[in-house]
């Protein structure tokens, strides 16, 4: 959700204090801006104590790392839905050290945010090229200058063939929603020797369904793995969704369906042509 005006100029003010658990604002507001300032920050999760000793909405967690993401993208996750959370710091260390991104390699994070991995794939070297369905999002993403290319729009109507050749590895945390559509759709910009690592709902583990199913066997066939996170790994985030981290490695001739696997395909141009 976004911020209102008034609520985000109130956060991002310098004499704002956001420290620990607590957020804490020193200053005078108009009321109607403390109403609106108090709806948001009870949304995020947040509760008044309004003890001398303290008088702050506390969290229970630390919520600086997150408070500077969904400042610096102007909205924020509530509890009432599942829409967009940053990905906490540790979780895309955790990400950036399983892909094993090192200088010169081509990256792709096809669910950009805010940059949260973005950031940190550029601060190991990597080209990164990111895709970010919120033009807003895709603007912070441009002004952050970390990435190559920023391109803003539904990543699963991106064709991968667009590219000349596929990236060394692909980092993502897309949508609970439909993640799963998101991970395949990205198998397909991916080299035969690339790596896909990605956050995932738990789900992933254990759904019965047809697909997810199919899903699972595959990664188990060319060596990967699907670990579940601890519980709390987006907790700072604002969200007790269960996750896990899926690690995708490829190599030639395997059964992914990576970028190299689409370019040995005969063309469909060419089969008509033959059969006239």
């Amino acid at each position: 959700m976004r911020f209102p005006t008034n609520v985000l100029s109130a956060l991002a003010d310098p004499r704002t204090e956001i420290r620990g658990d607590q957020v804490k604002i020193p200053f005078e507001l108009d009321r109607p801006v403390y109403e609106a300032l108090n709806v948001v920050l009870k949304e995020m999760g947040g509760r008044w104590d309004g003890r001398k000793a303290v008088r702050a909405h506390v969290f229970p967690h630390r919520i600086e790392e997150h408070f500077a993401q969904c400042i610096a993208a102007g909205e924020y996750p509530s509890r009432y839905e599942q829409g967009w959370f940053p990905t906490p710091h540790a979780l895309v260390m955790q990400v950036c050290d399983l892909a094993g991104i090192y200088a010169g390699m081509s990256v792709l994070e096809p669910s950009a945010g805010a940059g949260a991995l973005t950031q940190e794939v550029a601060k190991r070297g990597g080209l990164v090229d990111a895709y970010e369905v919120d033009e807003r999002r895709a603007d912070i993403l441009r002004e952050q200058g970390d990435c190559r290319r920023v391109f803003a729009g539904d990543f699963l109507a991106q064709d991968p063939m667009e590219y000349a050749e596929g990236f060394d590895r692909i980092v993502m945390n897309p949508p609970f929603s439909n993640g799963l559509d998101h991970i395949q759709h990205a198998i397909g910009f991916m080299k035969d020797d690339g790596i896909l690592v990605s956050v995932m709902s738990e789900g992933l583990m254990w759904r019965s369904d047809r697909k997810t199913s199919e899903f699972r066997a595959m990664v188990e066939e060319v060596g990967g793995e699907i670990e579940p996170l601890p519980a709390d790994s987006f907790a700072v985030s604002g969200t007790n969704v269960r996750t896990c981290l899926l690690y995708l490695p490829g190599y030639a001739g395997g059964p992914l369906r990576t970028h190299d696997w689409l370019n040995r395909q005969p063309k469909q141009l060419d089969l008509f042509e033959f059969a006239a």
